[in-house]
């Protein structure tokens, strides 16, 4: 009995550690027990029969035997006399069951029940995983930091008893991440499924900001306010544009909030990353214009409205020009990657004649400044290097010799 106790109470911490029901766990050690036996009993394959009651702490291995009057021919049969041993009222032509030593299986019969287990626990971890996290796949999770590793420049997170890991490239640049924080981070999808899942989770993922918005602004949430787009930066700079379909509701008012109280929040859990809230207009002269906030825009010219190959030229004041294009080029390509247009910024007067810039025909198509439009479903890594090659083509091409190289404070502040 001691050692059936000892038996229940390890078999309680196995489904404890493993978040398995004490019930199932059974299960799947009788069947565990069960293919062991036949392994050290080949003979009795059908005459097997495994016993485990969590309630009586019982725990035992039985072969039925044939009782007969001869002497045994194997294991399946028993002599009348040794089973009025076992039961007085054994009769001939009966079965018994006689018990089974379970200590006496055989280490490789023990051995195999043992790899069972593990991989019955895989499968069952496996399965409740895919229950749980497939449902929240390109959702928005709270999970508690309970390990971070500088060398490996890992963080481990723990939701509803699982362990999630968020690597490097899906943390925010700058950001500082400490054990026993609570974080909000973005299920960009599960692998792995047919075998061993892996939830991928990120902070750098544009999604992320969508959601943020969705649990914060009641209008979006209900569907009242509209996300049109959005283009980020991670640990830098997101711009979001958004809509509202009541003509009563100011979209990028509910957005913010009074006294900033709906997007103070975002931005903290961001780490201080600018958002610019940009009001979506049908009207895509409108809507690039208010894209390169926070710079003014003078005039913007649609040279290509083509599906795949929409292109425009934007005017702004001589002095606002380095604060459209931004530190980097960064402000540009947000601005493109948002609206889905290549823009091309030019300085309302030539530096050279000091000539105002000339009317453009629609037809014109000028070169292009900053970088193409990226996919906006292209992962966050993908992301780095089209910002990489935006920064570039900005820096060498946009910025007059004698524009300022940064953006001025004002550039810096959210749109609001």
């Amino acid at each position: 009995m001691n050692k059936n106790n000892a038996f229940f109470k390890a078999l309680e911490s196995l489904g404890e550690e493993n978040s398995v029901e004490t019930d199932l766990l059974i299960e799947k050690v009788k069947s565990a027990m069960l293919k062991a036996a036949k392994r050290a009993y080949p003979h009795s394959e059908e005459r097997i029969r495994v016993e485990i009651d969590s309630k009586t702490k019982k725990f035992e291995m039985y072969i039925v035997q044939d009782i007969i009057d001869d002497m045994p021919f194997d294991e399946n049969e028993i002599n009348i006399a040794q089973a009025r041993l076992i039961n007085p009222n054994a009769v001939v032509g009966g079965t018994i069951l006689k018990e089974i030593d379970i200590s006496k299986l055989g280490r490789m019969a023990a051995l195999s029940a043992k790899q069972s287990i593990k991989g019955d626990l895989r499968e069952i971890n496996r399965e409740q995983m895919l229950e749980k996290f497939e449902k929240k796949e390109h959702e928005c999770i709270s999970a508690k930091i309970t390990q971070v590793e500088p060398a490996k420049h890992t963080v481990t997170v723990v939701y509803e008893g699982t362990e999630l890991y968020l690597f490097q490239n899906e943390q925010i640049p700058g950001e500082k991440l400490e054990e026993g924080r609570t974080i909000k981070v973005f299920i960009t999808g599960i692998i792995g499924k047919n075998k061993k899942p892996v939830v991928k989770i990120s902070r750098t993922h544009k999604d992320l900001v969508k959601r943020l918005f969705e649990l914060e602004v009641p209008e979006i949430y209900d569907g009242t306010v509209e996300i049109k787009a959005i283009s980020r930066e991670a640990g830098s700079r997101t711009k979001i544009a958004v809509w509202s379909k009541n003509p009563d509701v100011d979209a990028v008012g509910a957005c913010i909030g009074t006294n900033r109280s709906r997007i103070t929040p975002i931005v903290n859990e961001l780490n201080g990353e600018k958002i610019d809230i940009i009001k979506w207009s049908e009207n895509p002269e409108e809507f690039i214009a208010s894209a390169l906030s926070p710079a003014d825009v003078l005039k913007t010219i649609i040279t290509s409205n083509e599906e795949k190959n929409c292109t425009c030229t934007v005017i702004v004041p001589n002095n606002k020009l380095s604060l459209a294009i931004g530190n980097k080029g960064q402000n540009a390509k947000l601005a493109a990657k948002l609206t889905g247009f290549k823009i091309d910024i030019k300085p309302q007067f030539d530096s050279a004649t000091n000539e105002e810039a000339p009317e453009m025909s629609p037809d014109f198509v000028p070169p292009v400044l900053n970088a193409p439009v990226a996919e906006e479903t292209a992962p966050a890594a993908e992301e780095n290097a089209e910002t990489a090659e935006a920064e570039t083509s900005a820096e060498e091409t946009a910025v007059p010799e004698t524009a300022a190289e940064t953006e001025t404070p004002a550039a810096e502040e959210t749109e609001e």
